[in-house]
């Protein structure tokens, strides 16, 4: 088969990972340049949309929510055939210097605070790396290293930075 040099999207969707391997790196980053500015494109439409149909069922969906008694949660409202369920998530923060107070005073009163609240530990790698060698021994049965995916970019006509 013989490739142009600026093959279309809908070209790579009918062809093999084989050929795709087998296109030129210039190809793969003109195709993913093309990619991207498509996914950016349909991205912004979507943003868009979304924003149409926040501002014309927002003050229905709210005026439903406090109907119910509710400040969050989901709702379901009705326009003709289309059933429109919104949702306003709660999300909750903790101050956590608040929280290690609290914590202090349920250990004095002699409770055991994970009755109320989750511990969780972590250390940052920058802190880890910057320990002496036997603390770090210390914490190294503690510690799983996992990678992530593997990502590339393709720059065509610039040097990576």
């Amino acid at each position: 088969m013989t490739i142009p040099n600026r093959i279309t999207l809908d070209d790579l969707s009918s062809m093999s990972i084989d050929e795709l391997i087998a296109l030129s790196g210039e190809q793969l980053a003109l195709a993913e340049d093309e990619a991207c500015e498509r996914l950016r494109a349909a991205k912004t439409l979507y943003d868009w949309i979304a924003g149409a149909i926040a501002l014309k069922y927002g003050e229905q969906a709210q005026a439903a929510r406090r109907a119910e008694g509710k400040d969050t949660g989901t709702i379901r409202l009705q326009d003709g055939p289309v059933t429109v369920v919104a949702d306003l998530p709660k999300r909750v923060d903790w101050d956590q210097a608040m929280l290690a107070g609290l914590v202090e005073r349920i250990r004095a009163d002699g409770a055991d605070p994970a009755d109320y609240v989750d511990f969780a530990f972590s250390v940052p790698e920058r802190k880890y790396t910057a320990w002496p060698t036997d603390i770090r021994q210390e914490f190294e049965p503690a510690r799983t290293v996992r990678t992530g995916k593997p990502k590339f970019r393709l720059l065509l006509g610039e040097e990576a930075r």
